[in-house]
C-alpha cells in the first residue's frame, strides 16, 4: 500500500475471507465508498493442502475447493454486477500450469486450478458481451513462500524440465497481470496466459 501511495495512487486495505460471500460484499461496498468504482479484479487468493489421493483428508479437499474455487466465484459475482452496470471492466484469475496438465500429490489444487480455467472461459463468453474481459494467468513454478516448502531435489527437477532452466520470479507473473489489465490487451478475452518458462509445451 505504501508503494501505491508513494506513487500518487490511492489504496485501502480490506482483510477479507473470500469464502464468505457476506465479507466479500462488505469489502466491495467499502471499496466503492472509498474509491468510487472497481476497474480491475484480480482473483489471487489461493492455498495448498497437498497429499496423495489415498491419503488426502476430506477437510483438505474441501478447504482448497472453498478458497481456490468458491472464493473466485464469490469475488467475481460481487464485482461483475457493478462492472456490468458500467459495461466495462477487467477480471484476471490466478490459475496454474498444474490446472493444465495435473500434478502428482496435488489432486485438490490441480482440480481447483483447472476449474478456474473453466470459469474464465465461461465468464469471458458471458461477460464479454457487457464489455468485461476475463482472462487467467497460469504460472509455472515461481520462487515464492509457497514453493519454499517444496524439497530442493523436486525444485531442481522442475528447473531441469523448464526450457529456460530456472524458476520464475514474482515479477514475471506481475508483468503478465499488468499486460492483461492494460489497454494493450483490450482485445484479449478468455485467454490462459502461461507464465512457465516453457514447462508446458
Amino acid at each position: 500500500m505504501n508503494i501505491i501511495r508513494e506513487n500518487s495512487g490511492e489504496a485501502i486495505f480490506c482483510p477479507t475471507d473470500v469464502c464468505n460471500a457476506q465479507e466479500v460484499q462488505n469489502s466491495l461496498e467499502m471499496t466503492l465508498q472509498e474509491l468510487g468504482q472497481i476497474d480491475i479484479l484480480i482473483n489471487n487468493a489461493g492455498i495448498t493442502r497437498d497429499g496423495f489421493l489415498t491419503r488426502m483428508e476430506l477437510k483438505d479437499w474441501q478447504k482448497v475447493m472453498e478458497v481456490n474455487l468458491t472464493g473466485v466465484f464469490n469475488c467475481t459475482r460481487a464485482v461483475a454486477e457493478k462492472m456490468m452496470e458500467r459495461e466495462e471492466g477487467c477480471i484476471i484469475n490466478a490459475s496454474s500450469v498444474v490446472g493444465v496438465y495435473g500434478n502428482i500429490g496435488q489432486t485438490n489444487y490441480s482440480a481447483t486450478k483447472a476449474g478456474v480455467i473453466g470459469l474464465t472461459r465461461s465468464w469471458a463468453k458471458e461477460l464479454g458481451r457487457k464489455g468485461i474481459r476475463v482472462n487467467a494467468v497460469a504460472p509455472g513454478f515461481i520462487a515464492t513462500k509457497m514453493t519454499e516448502k517444496v524439497p530442493e531435489k523436486v525444485l531442481d527437477r522442475m528447473k531441469g524440465n523448464t526450457p529456460l532452466g530456472r524458476l520464475g520470479k514474482p515479477e514475471d507473473v506481475a508483468w503478465a497481470y499488468l499486460y492483461l489489465a492494460s489497454d494493450h490487451a483490450s482485445f484479449v478475452n478468455g485467454a490462459i496466459l502461461q507464465v512457465d518458462g516453457g514447462l508446458v509445451l
